[in-house]
């Protein structure tokens, strides 16, 4: 079997104008970034808005181990499979971030035959829509520090900047720093540091802004620090939304590209799940729903996380309604969260696989807890035996949810056609969709029923600084924002070393930081960090190109 990388380098591509075509948008209405990838104008909207919407199904899946799931792989392939149902479908996926791609994690297009191409340019530089965001981002930091240089009118407090400057590779060495150094000339010292462009507030602002002057209007919300005497400062108030704005033009336009198989493919947006709210655009969204008549797309890592960010954040600001959610887990990943070594997976083990399971029962009861119906896509590896799958079916349909073998990852839409069934079937179902919290409940609810609902905590801990920022956003009048938790994605608790189904633990909320653009609170519990470091042997390692320009090592 070939790499992913062969795979993808081996396909025949369809021109982006063909692909278009296939979800009736005219070659004038594209802005092509060479033969195959293109951005949507948005005159396209305002021509099909009044369309009635297709089916949205959103794909998910169990908490993630080094074992992998394959959430992606199966999202592309169950729009292909839909495709050979003869269904009018499209797709969308998050950006890749160059981080994860030269760090640990590598591409994030799919694999084997269930793959959007062109793969390298989707996982290097796309269409610039990461570079920016990276540079509008700095654009504010940089109005921020000269206004404080240039007499500080605002009576800003260099201690209380919270606008910190990103890059989007990962890279431990600036997550603190001093800037201003160097004398008079040079700016006012003070502590700052940088994120990851995914986490970002304008990464964030552009997947959940409905168009520009959405956009520009909630980057004038996004509070850069605070004044001596406590009041809040927008980058409104220095100035810079229009020119941050003018930086993002092109980027808030959705990507088209192709699968393998030609299905119509929208990328556009990558803020992580783990730190952020996991989710493509609600631009892309909107317009693949109003273009097919199944619209699949995915939310980062588990259901604890871009699944319940998706619903209860996404879902509500864009008026989406899901019709069905997959949740996509391994034989191999459900025996590693039973206590199964890495090196022992390929071993039959019922003990450690039925063990394993309340992982998945668990993401199927918040799947459940949302009104939702839900179709186990059981990720199969040549390893798995009759016995482990015909395990996970019985505890699965015992909790009202279907199971199916998919194969995408082989056999590319055909190996999903079982799977693309069940998901018809389940979206025939009638389903009541319901937010895990309400508008009107303070933070602490909010949290608090995310963390017991979703996670299964007993309980949460708030530190001082914790209850600092609180107090500080109630007294900004912002206590009606939604949340956005920020926690480790390796387990339901906020202790990445709990795996299973871990029970009578507490989630500790250390800070939480005011998103007042794109509308939302970030609680960070744990040990999560903005800004990732590489590990010992990076991805980028094993990247390299050659004399004629070919890519090998990047997936």
């Amino acid at each position: 079997m070939p790499s992913d990388i062969e795979i993808a380098q081996g396909a025949k591509l369809r021109s982006i104008a063909e692909i278009a075509e296939k979800l009736g948008i005219g070659e004038a209405e594209l802005e092509q970034y060479g033969r195959y990838k293109a951005k949507v104008s948005p005159e396209v909207w305002e021509r099909v808005k009044g369309n009635p919407d297709g089916k949205l199904i959103l794909v998910t899946a169990i908490t993630p181990t080094p074992a992998g799931e394959g959430k992606t792989t199966t999202t592309v392939g169950l729009a292909q499979a839909l495709a050979k149902r003869g269904k009018k479908t499209s797709l969308a996926i998050r950006e890749p971030s160059l981080g994860p791609s030269f760090g640990i994690k590598g591409g994030a297009a799919g694999g084997g035959y269930s793959q959007v191409i062109p793969m390298e340019d989707i996982n290097l530089h796309f269409t610039g829509d990461l570079h920016a965001i990276t540079t509008a981002h700095n654009l504010i930091s940089a109005m921020v520090d000269n206004h404080i240089q240039q007499g500080n009118e605002l009576n800003l407090d260099p201690r209380r900047v919270v606008w910190r400057r990103v890059m989007d590779l990962n890279e431990r060495a600036l997550r603190s720093v001093i800037v201003g150094l160097g004398g008079r000339a040079n700016g006012v010292p003070r502590e700052s540091g940088f994120d990851i462009t995914v986490a970002s507030e304008i990464m964030a602002i552009l997947c959940l802004s409905t168009d520009l002057m959405d956009l520009k209007t909630r980057i004038a919300k996004i509070v850069v620090g605070y004044t001596y005497d406590g009041k809040a400062v927008t980058v409104g108030e220095i100035g810079a939304s229009g020119s941050a704005a003018v930086l993002l033009k092109d980027a808030v336009k959705p990507n088209l590209v192709q699968t393998l198989e030609g299905v119509p493919a929208f990328i556009h947006g990558g803020p992580f799940a783990n730190i952020a709210h996991g989710c493509n655009s609600i631009q892309a969204t909107r317009l693949g729903l109003k273009l097919s008549d199944y619209f699949v797309t995915e939310a980062g890592f588990g259901a604890d996380l871009g699944a319940e960010k998706f619903l209860d954040i996404k879902c509500r600001l864009g008026g989406l309604k899901p019709s069905a959610v997959v949740i996509v887990a391994t034989v191999r990943a459900l025996k590693m969260h039973g206590g199964k070594k890495k090196s022992e997976l390929g071993e039959k083990d019922l003990v450690a696989l039925e063990k394993g399971m309340s992982n998945l029962e668990k993401h199927i009861e918040n799947i459940a807890s949302f009104g939702l119906p839900a179709v186990v896509a059981i990720n199969r590896f040549p390893a798995d035996s009759e016995e482990e799958l015909a395990l996970i079916e019985k505890k699965c349909n015992a909790l009202g949810a279907s199971v199916a073998l998919s194969e995408v990852w082989e056999k590319g839409g055909e190996g999903g056609l079982e799977l693309a069934d069940k998901v018809m079937e389940a979206c025939g179902k009638k389903s009541e969709f319901v937010y895990q919290y309400e508008v009107g409940m303070s933070p602490k609810e909010k949290i608090e029923r995310i963390a017991k609902n979703i996670y299964g905590a007993s309980g949460v801990t708030y530190t001082d600084q914790a209850e600092k920022d609180l107090a500080q956003i109630h007294e900004l009048g912002k206590d009606e924002l939604l949340i956005c938790m920020a926690k480790t994605q390796y387990s339901l608790s906020d202790n990445p070393a709990l795996l299973g189904r871990p029970s009578g633990f507490s989630v500790t909320v250390r800070e939480v930081r005011l998103s007042a653009g794109a509308g939302f609170l970030v609680p960070v519990t744990g040990s999560i960090m903005t800004m990732p470091g590489l590990p010992k042997k990076p991805a980028a390692l094993s990247i390299d190109i050659d004399e004629k320009g070919r890519i090998t090592g990047l997936f």
